[in-house]
């Protein structure tokens, strides 16, 4: 799918990000106010390809990648590809992190969250305390959900936007939106959760969960493609830092999969470059040959 990433984000959010921040190919992106909405990105980059005649193949899965004379041959669910570079620039937002607990293949789980009209007057389990979680459980609350919030931590996490987190704070304060600290969700039931909380296991009447606990980069793939990665937490892709050229020959990585696990190190703004630098690689490599 196009742009599959912004597609999943929720279908009100704005971006932090201003529109400017989100231009490609020195085209102008016009928004209606400072920082773009997702339906404005996702129109945005719609006409880019367009305009550019990109020829995309949707809805087709990498599967695997052998080297061949002056190359690569990339095997797709529909058709081999060869090529004489490759970019792995898959994000990690379709990839969501698995608690791994009973339950979590109920139904009533979502790892994206959508629309908060899906919500109303339904009890709602928010998992997690960064931006995802808290922009779920107020919408959900101020569309007539009972939120309750299952936070590992002691607090909200302090990377949350400055609007944001004032915002959920006062809600919890006040009771709009009920928050268990230092608290693990246990198991998801048919039609309650188990929490462990500092007090001791909890049960709560539930109708949706709302597994905001984040994502990872496609590290299946990786494997397939054969690019090896960092030992330790992070699980960085190995690539030259300067040129963004993993171990294998003319294959680059580009983007936030580019942060492994550490997927709060890259973002817009500081991967905007990678595409420049990968091209002037490649160019360089032709010439070469």
């Amino acid at each position: 799918m196009i742009a599959n990433s912004l597609f999943n984000f929720p279908v009100n959010m704005t971006f932090f990000s201003t529109s400017m921040k989100l231009e490609i190919q020195n085209t102008p992106f016009i928004s209606h106010l400072d920082k773009p909405t997702r339906t404005e990105a996702l129109e945005y980059y719609r006409r880019l390809i367009q305009h550019f005649d990109l020829d995309i193949h949707l809805y087709e899965e990498v599967k695997r990648m052998q080297p061949i004379t002056d190359g690569y041959a990339v095997d797709t669910v529909k058709a081999t590809y060869p090529t004489r570079s490759v970019v792995v620039a898959t994000g990690f937002y379709d990839t969501p992190r698995k608690m791994n607990i009973p339950g979590e293949d109920l139904p009533k789980v979502r790892h994206y969250y959508d629309d908060p009209y899906a919500y109303i007057g339904q009890d709602v389990l928010v998992i997690g305390a960064a931006n995802s979680a808290c922009d779920a459980a107020l919408e959900c609350w101020r569309k007539g959900a009972r939120v309750t919030m299952a936070v590992r931590g002691p607090e909200i996490n302090e990377r949350v936007k400055y609007w944001i987190k004032p915002d959920i704070e006062n809600r919890i304060e006040e009771g709009s939106i009920t928050a268990y600290f230092n608290t693990t969700t246990e198991e998801i039931r048919e039609d309650t959760v188990l929490l462990g909380t500092p007090a001791g296991p909890l049960e709560l009447k539930n109708d949706f969960v709302l597994a905001m606990t984040g994502y990872q980069p496609n590290f299946a793939l990786f494997e397939r493609l054969g690019l090896p990665v960092e030992e330790g937490d992070a699980c960085k892709p190995i690539f030259h830092p300067n040129t963004l050229e993993t171990t294998l020959p003319n294959v680059y990585m580009a983007g936030v999969a580019c942060a492994g696990r550490q997927t709060s190190k890259l973002f817009i703004e500081n991967t905007r470059d990678h595409g420049d630098i990968i091209v002037e690689g490649i160019q360089q490599q032709a010439v070469a040959h």
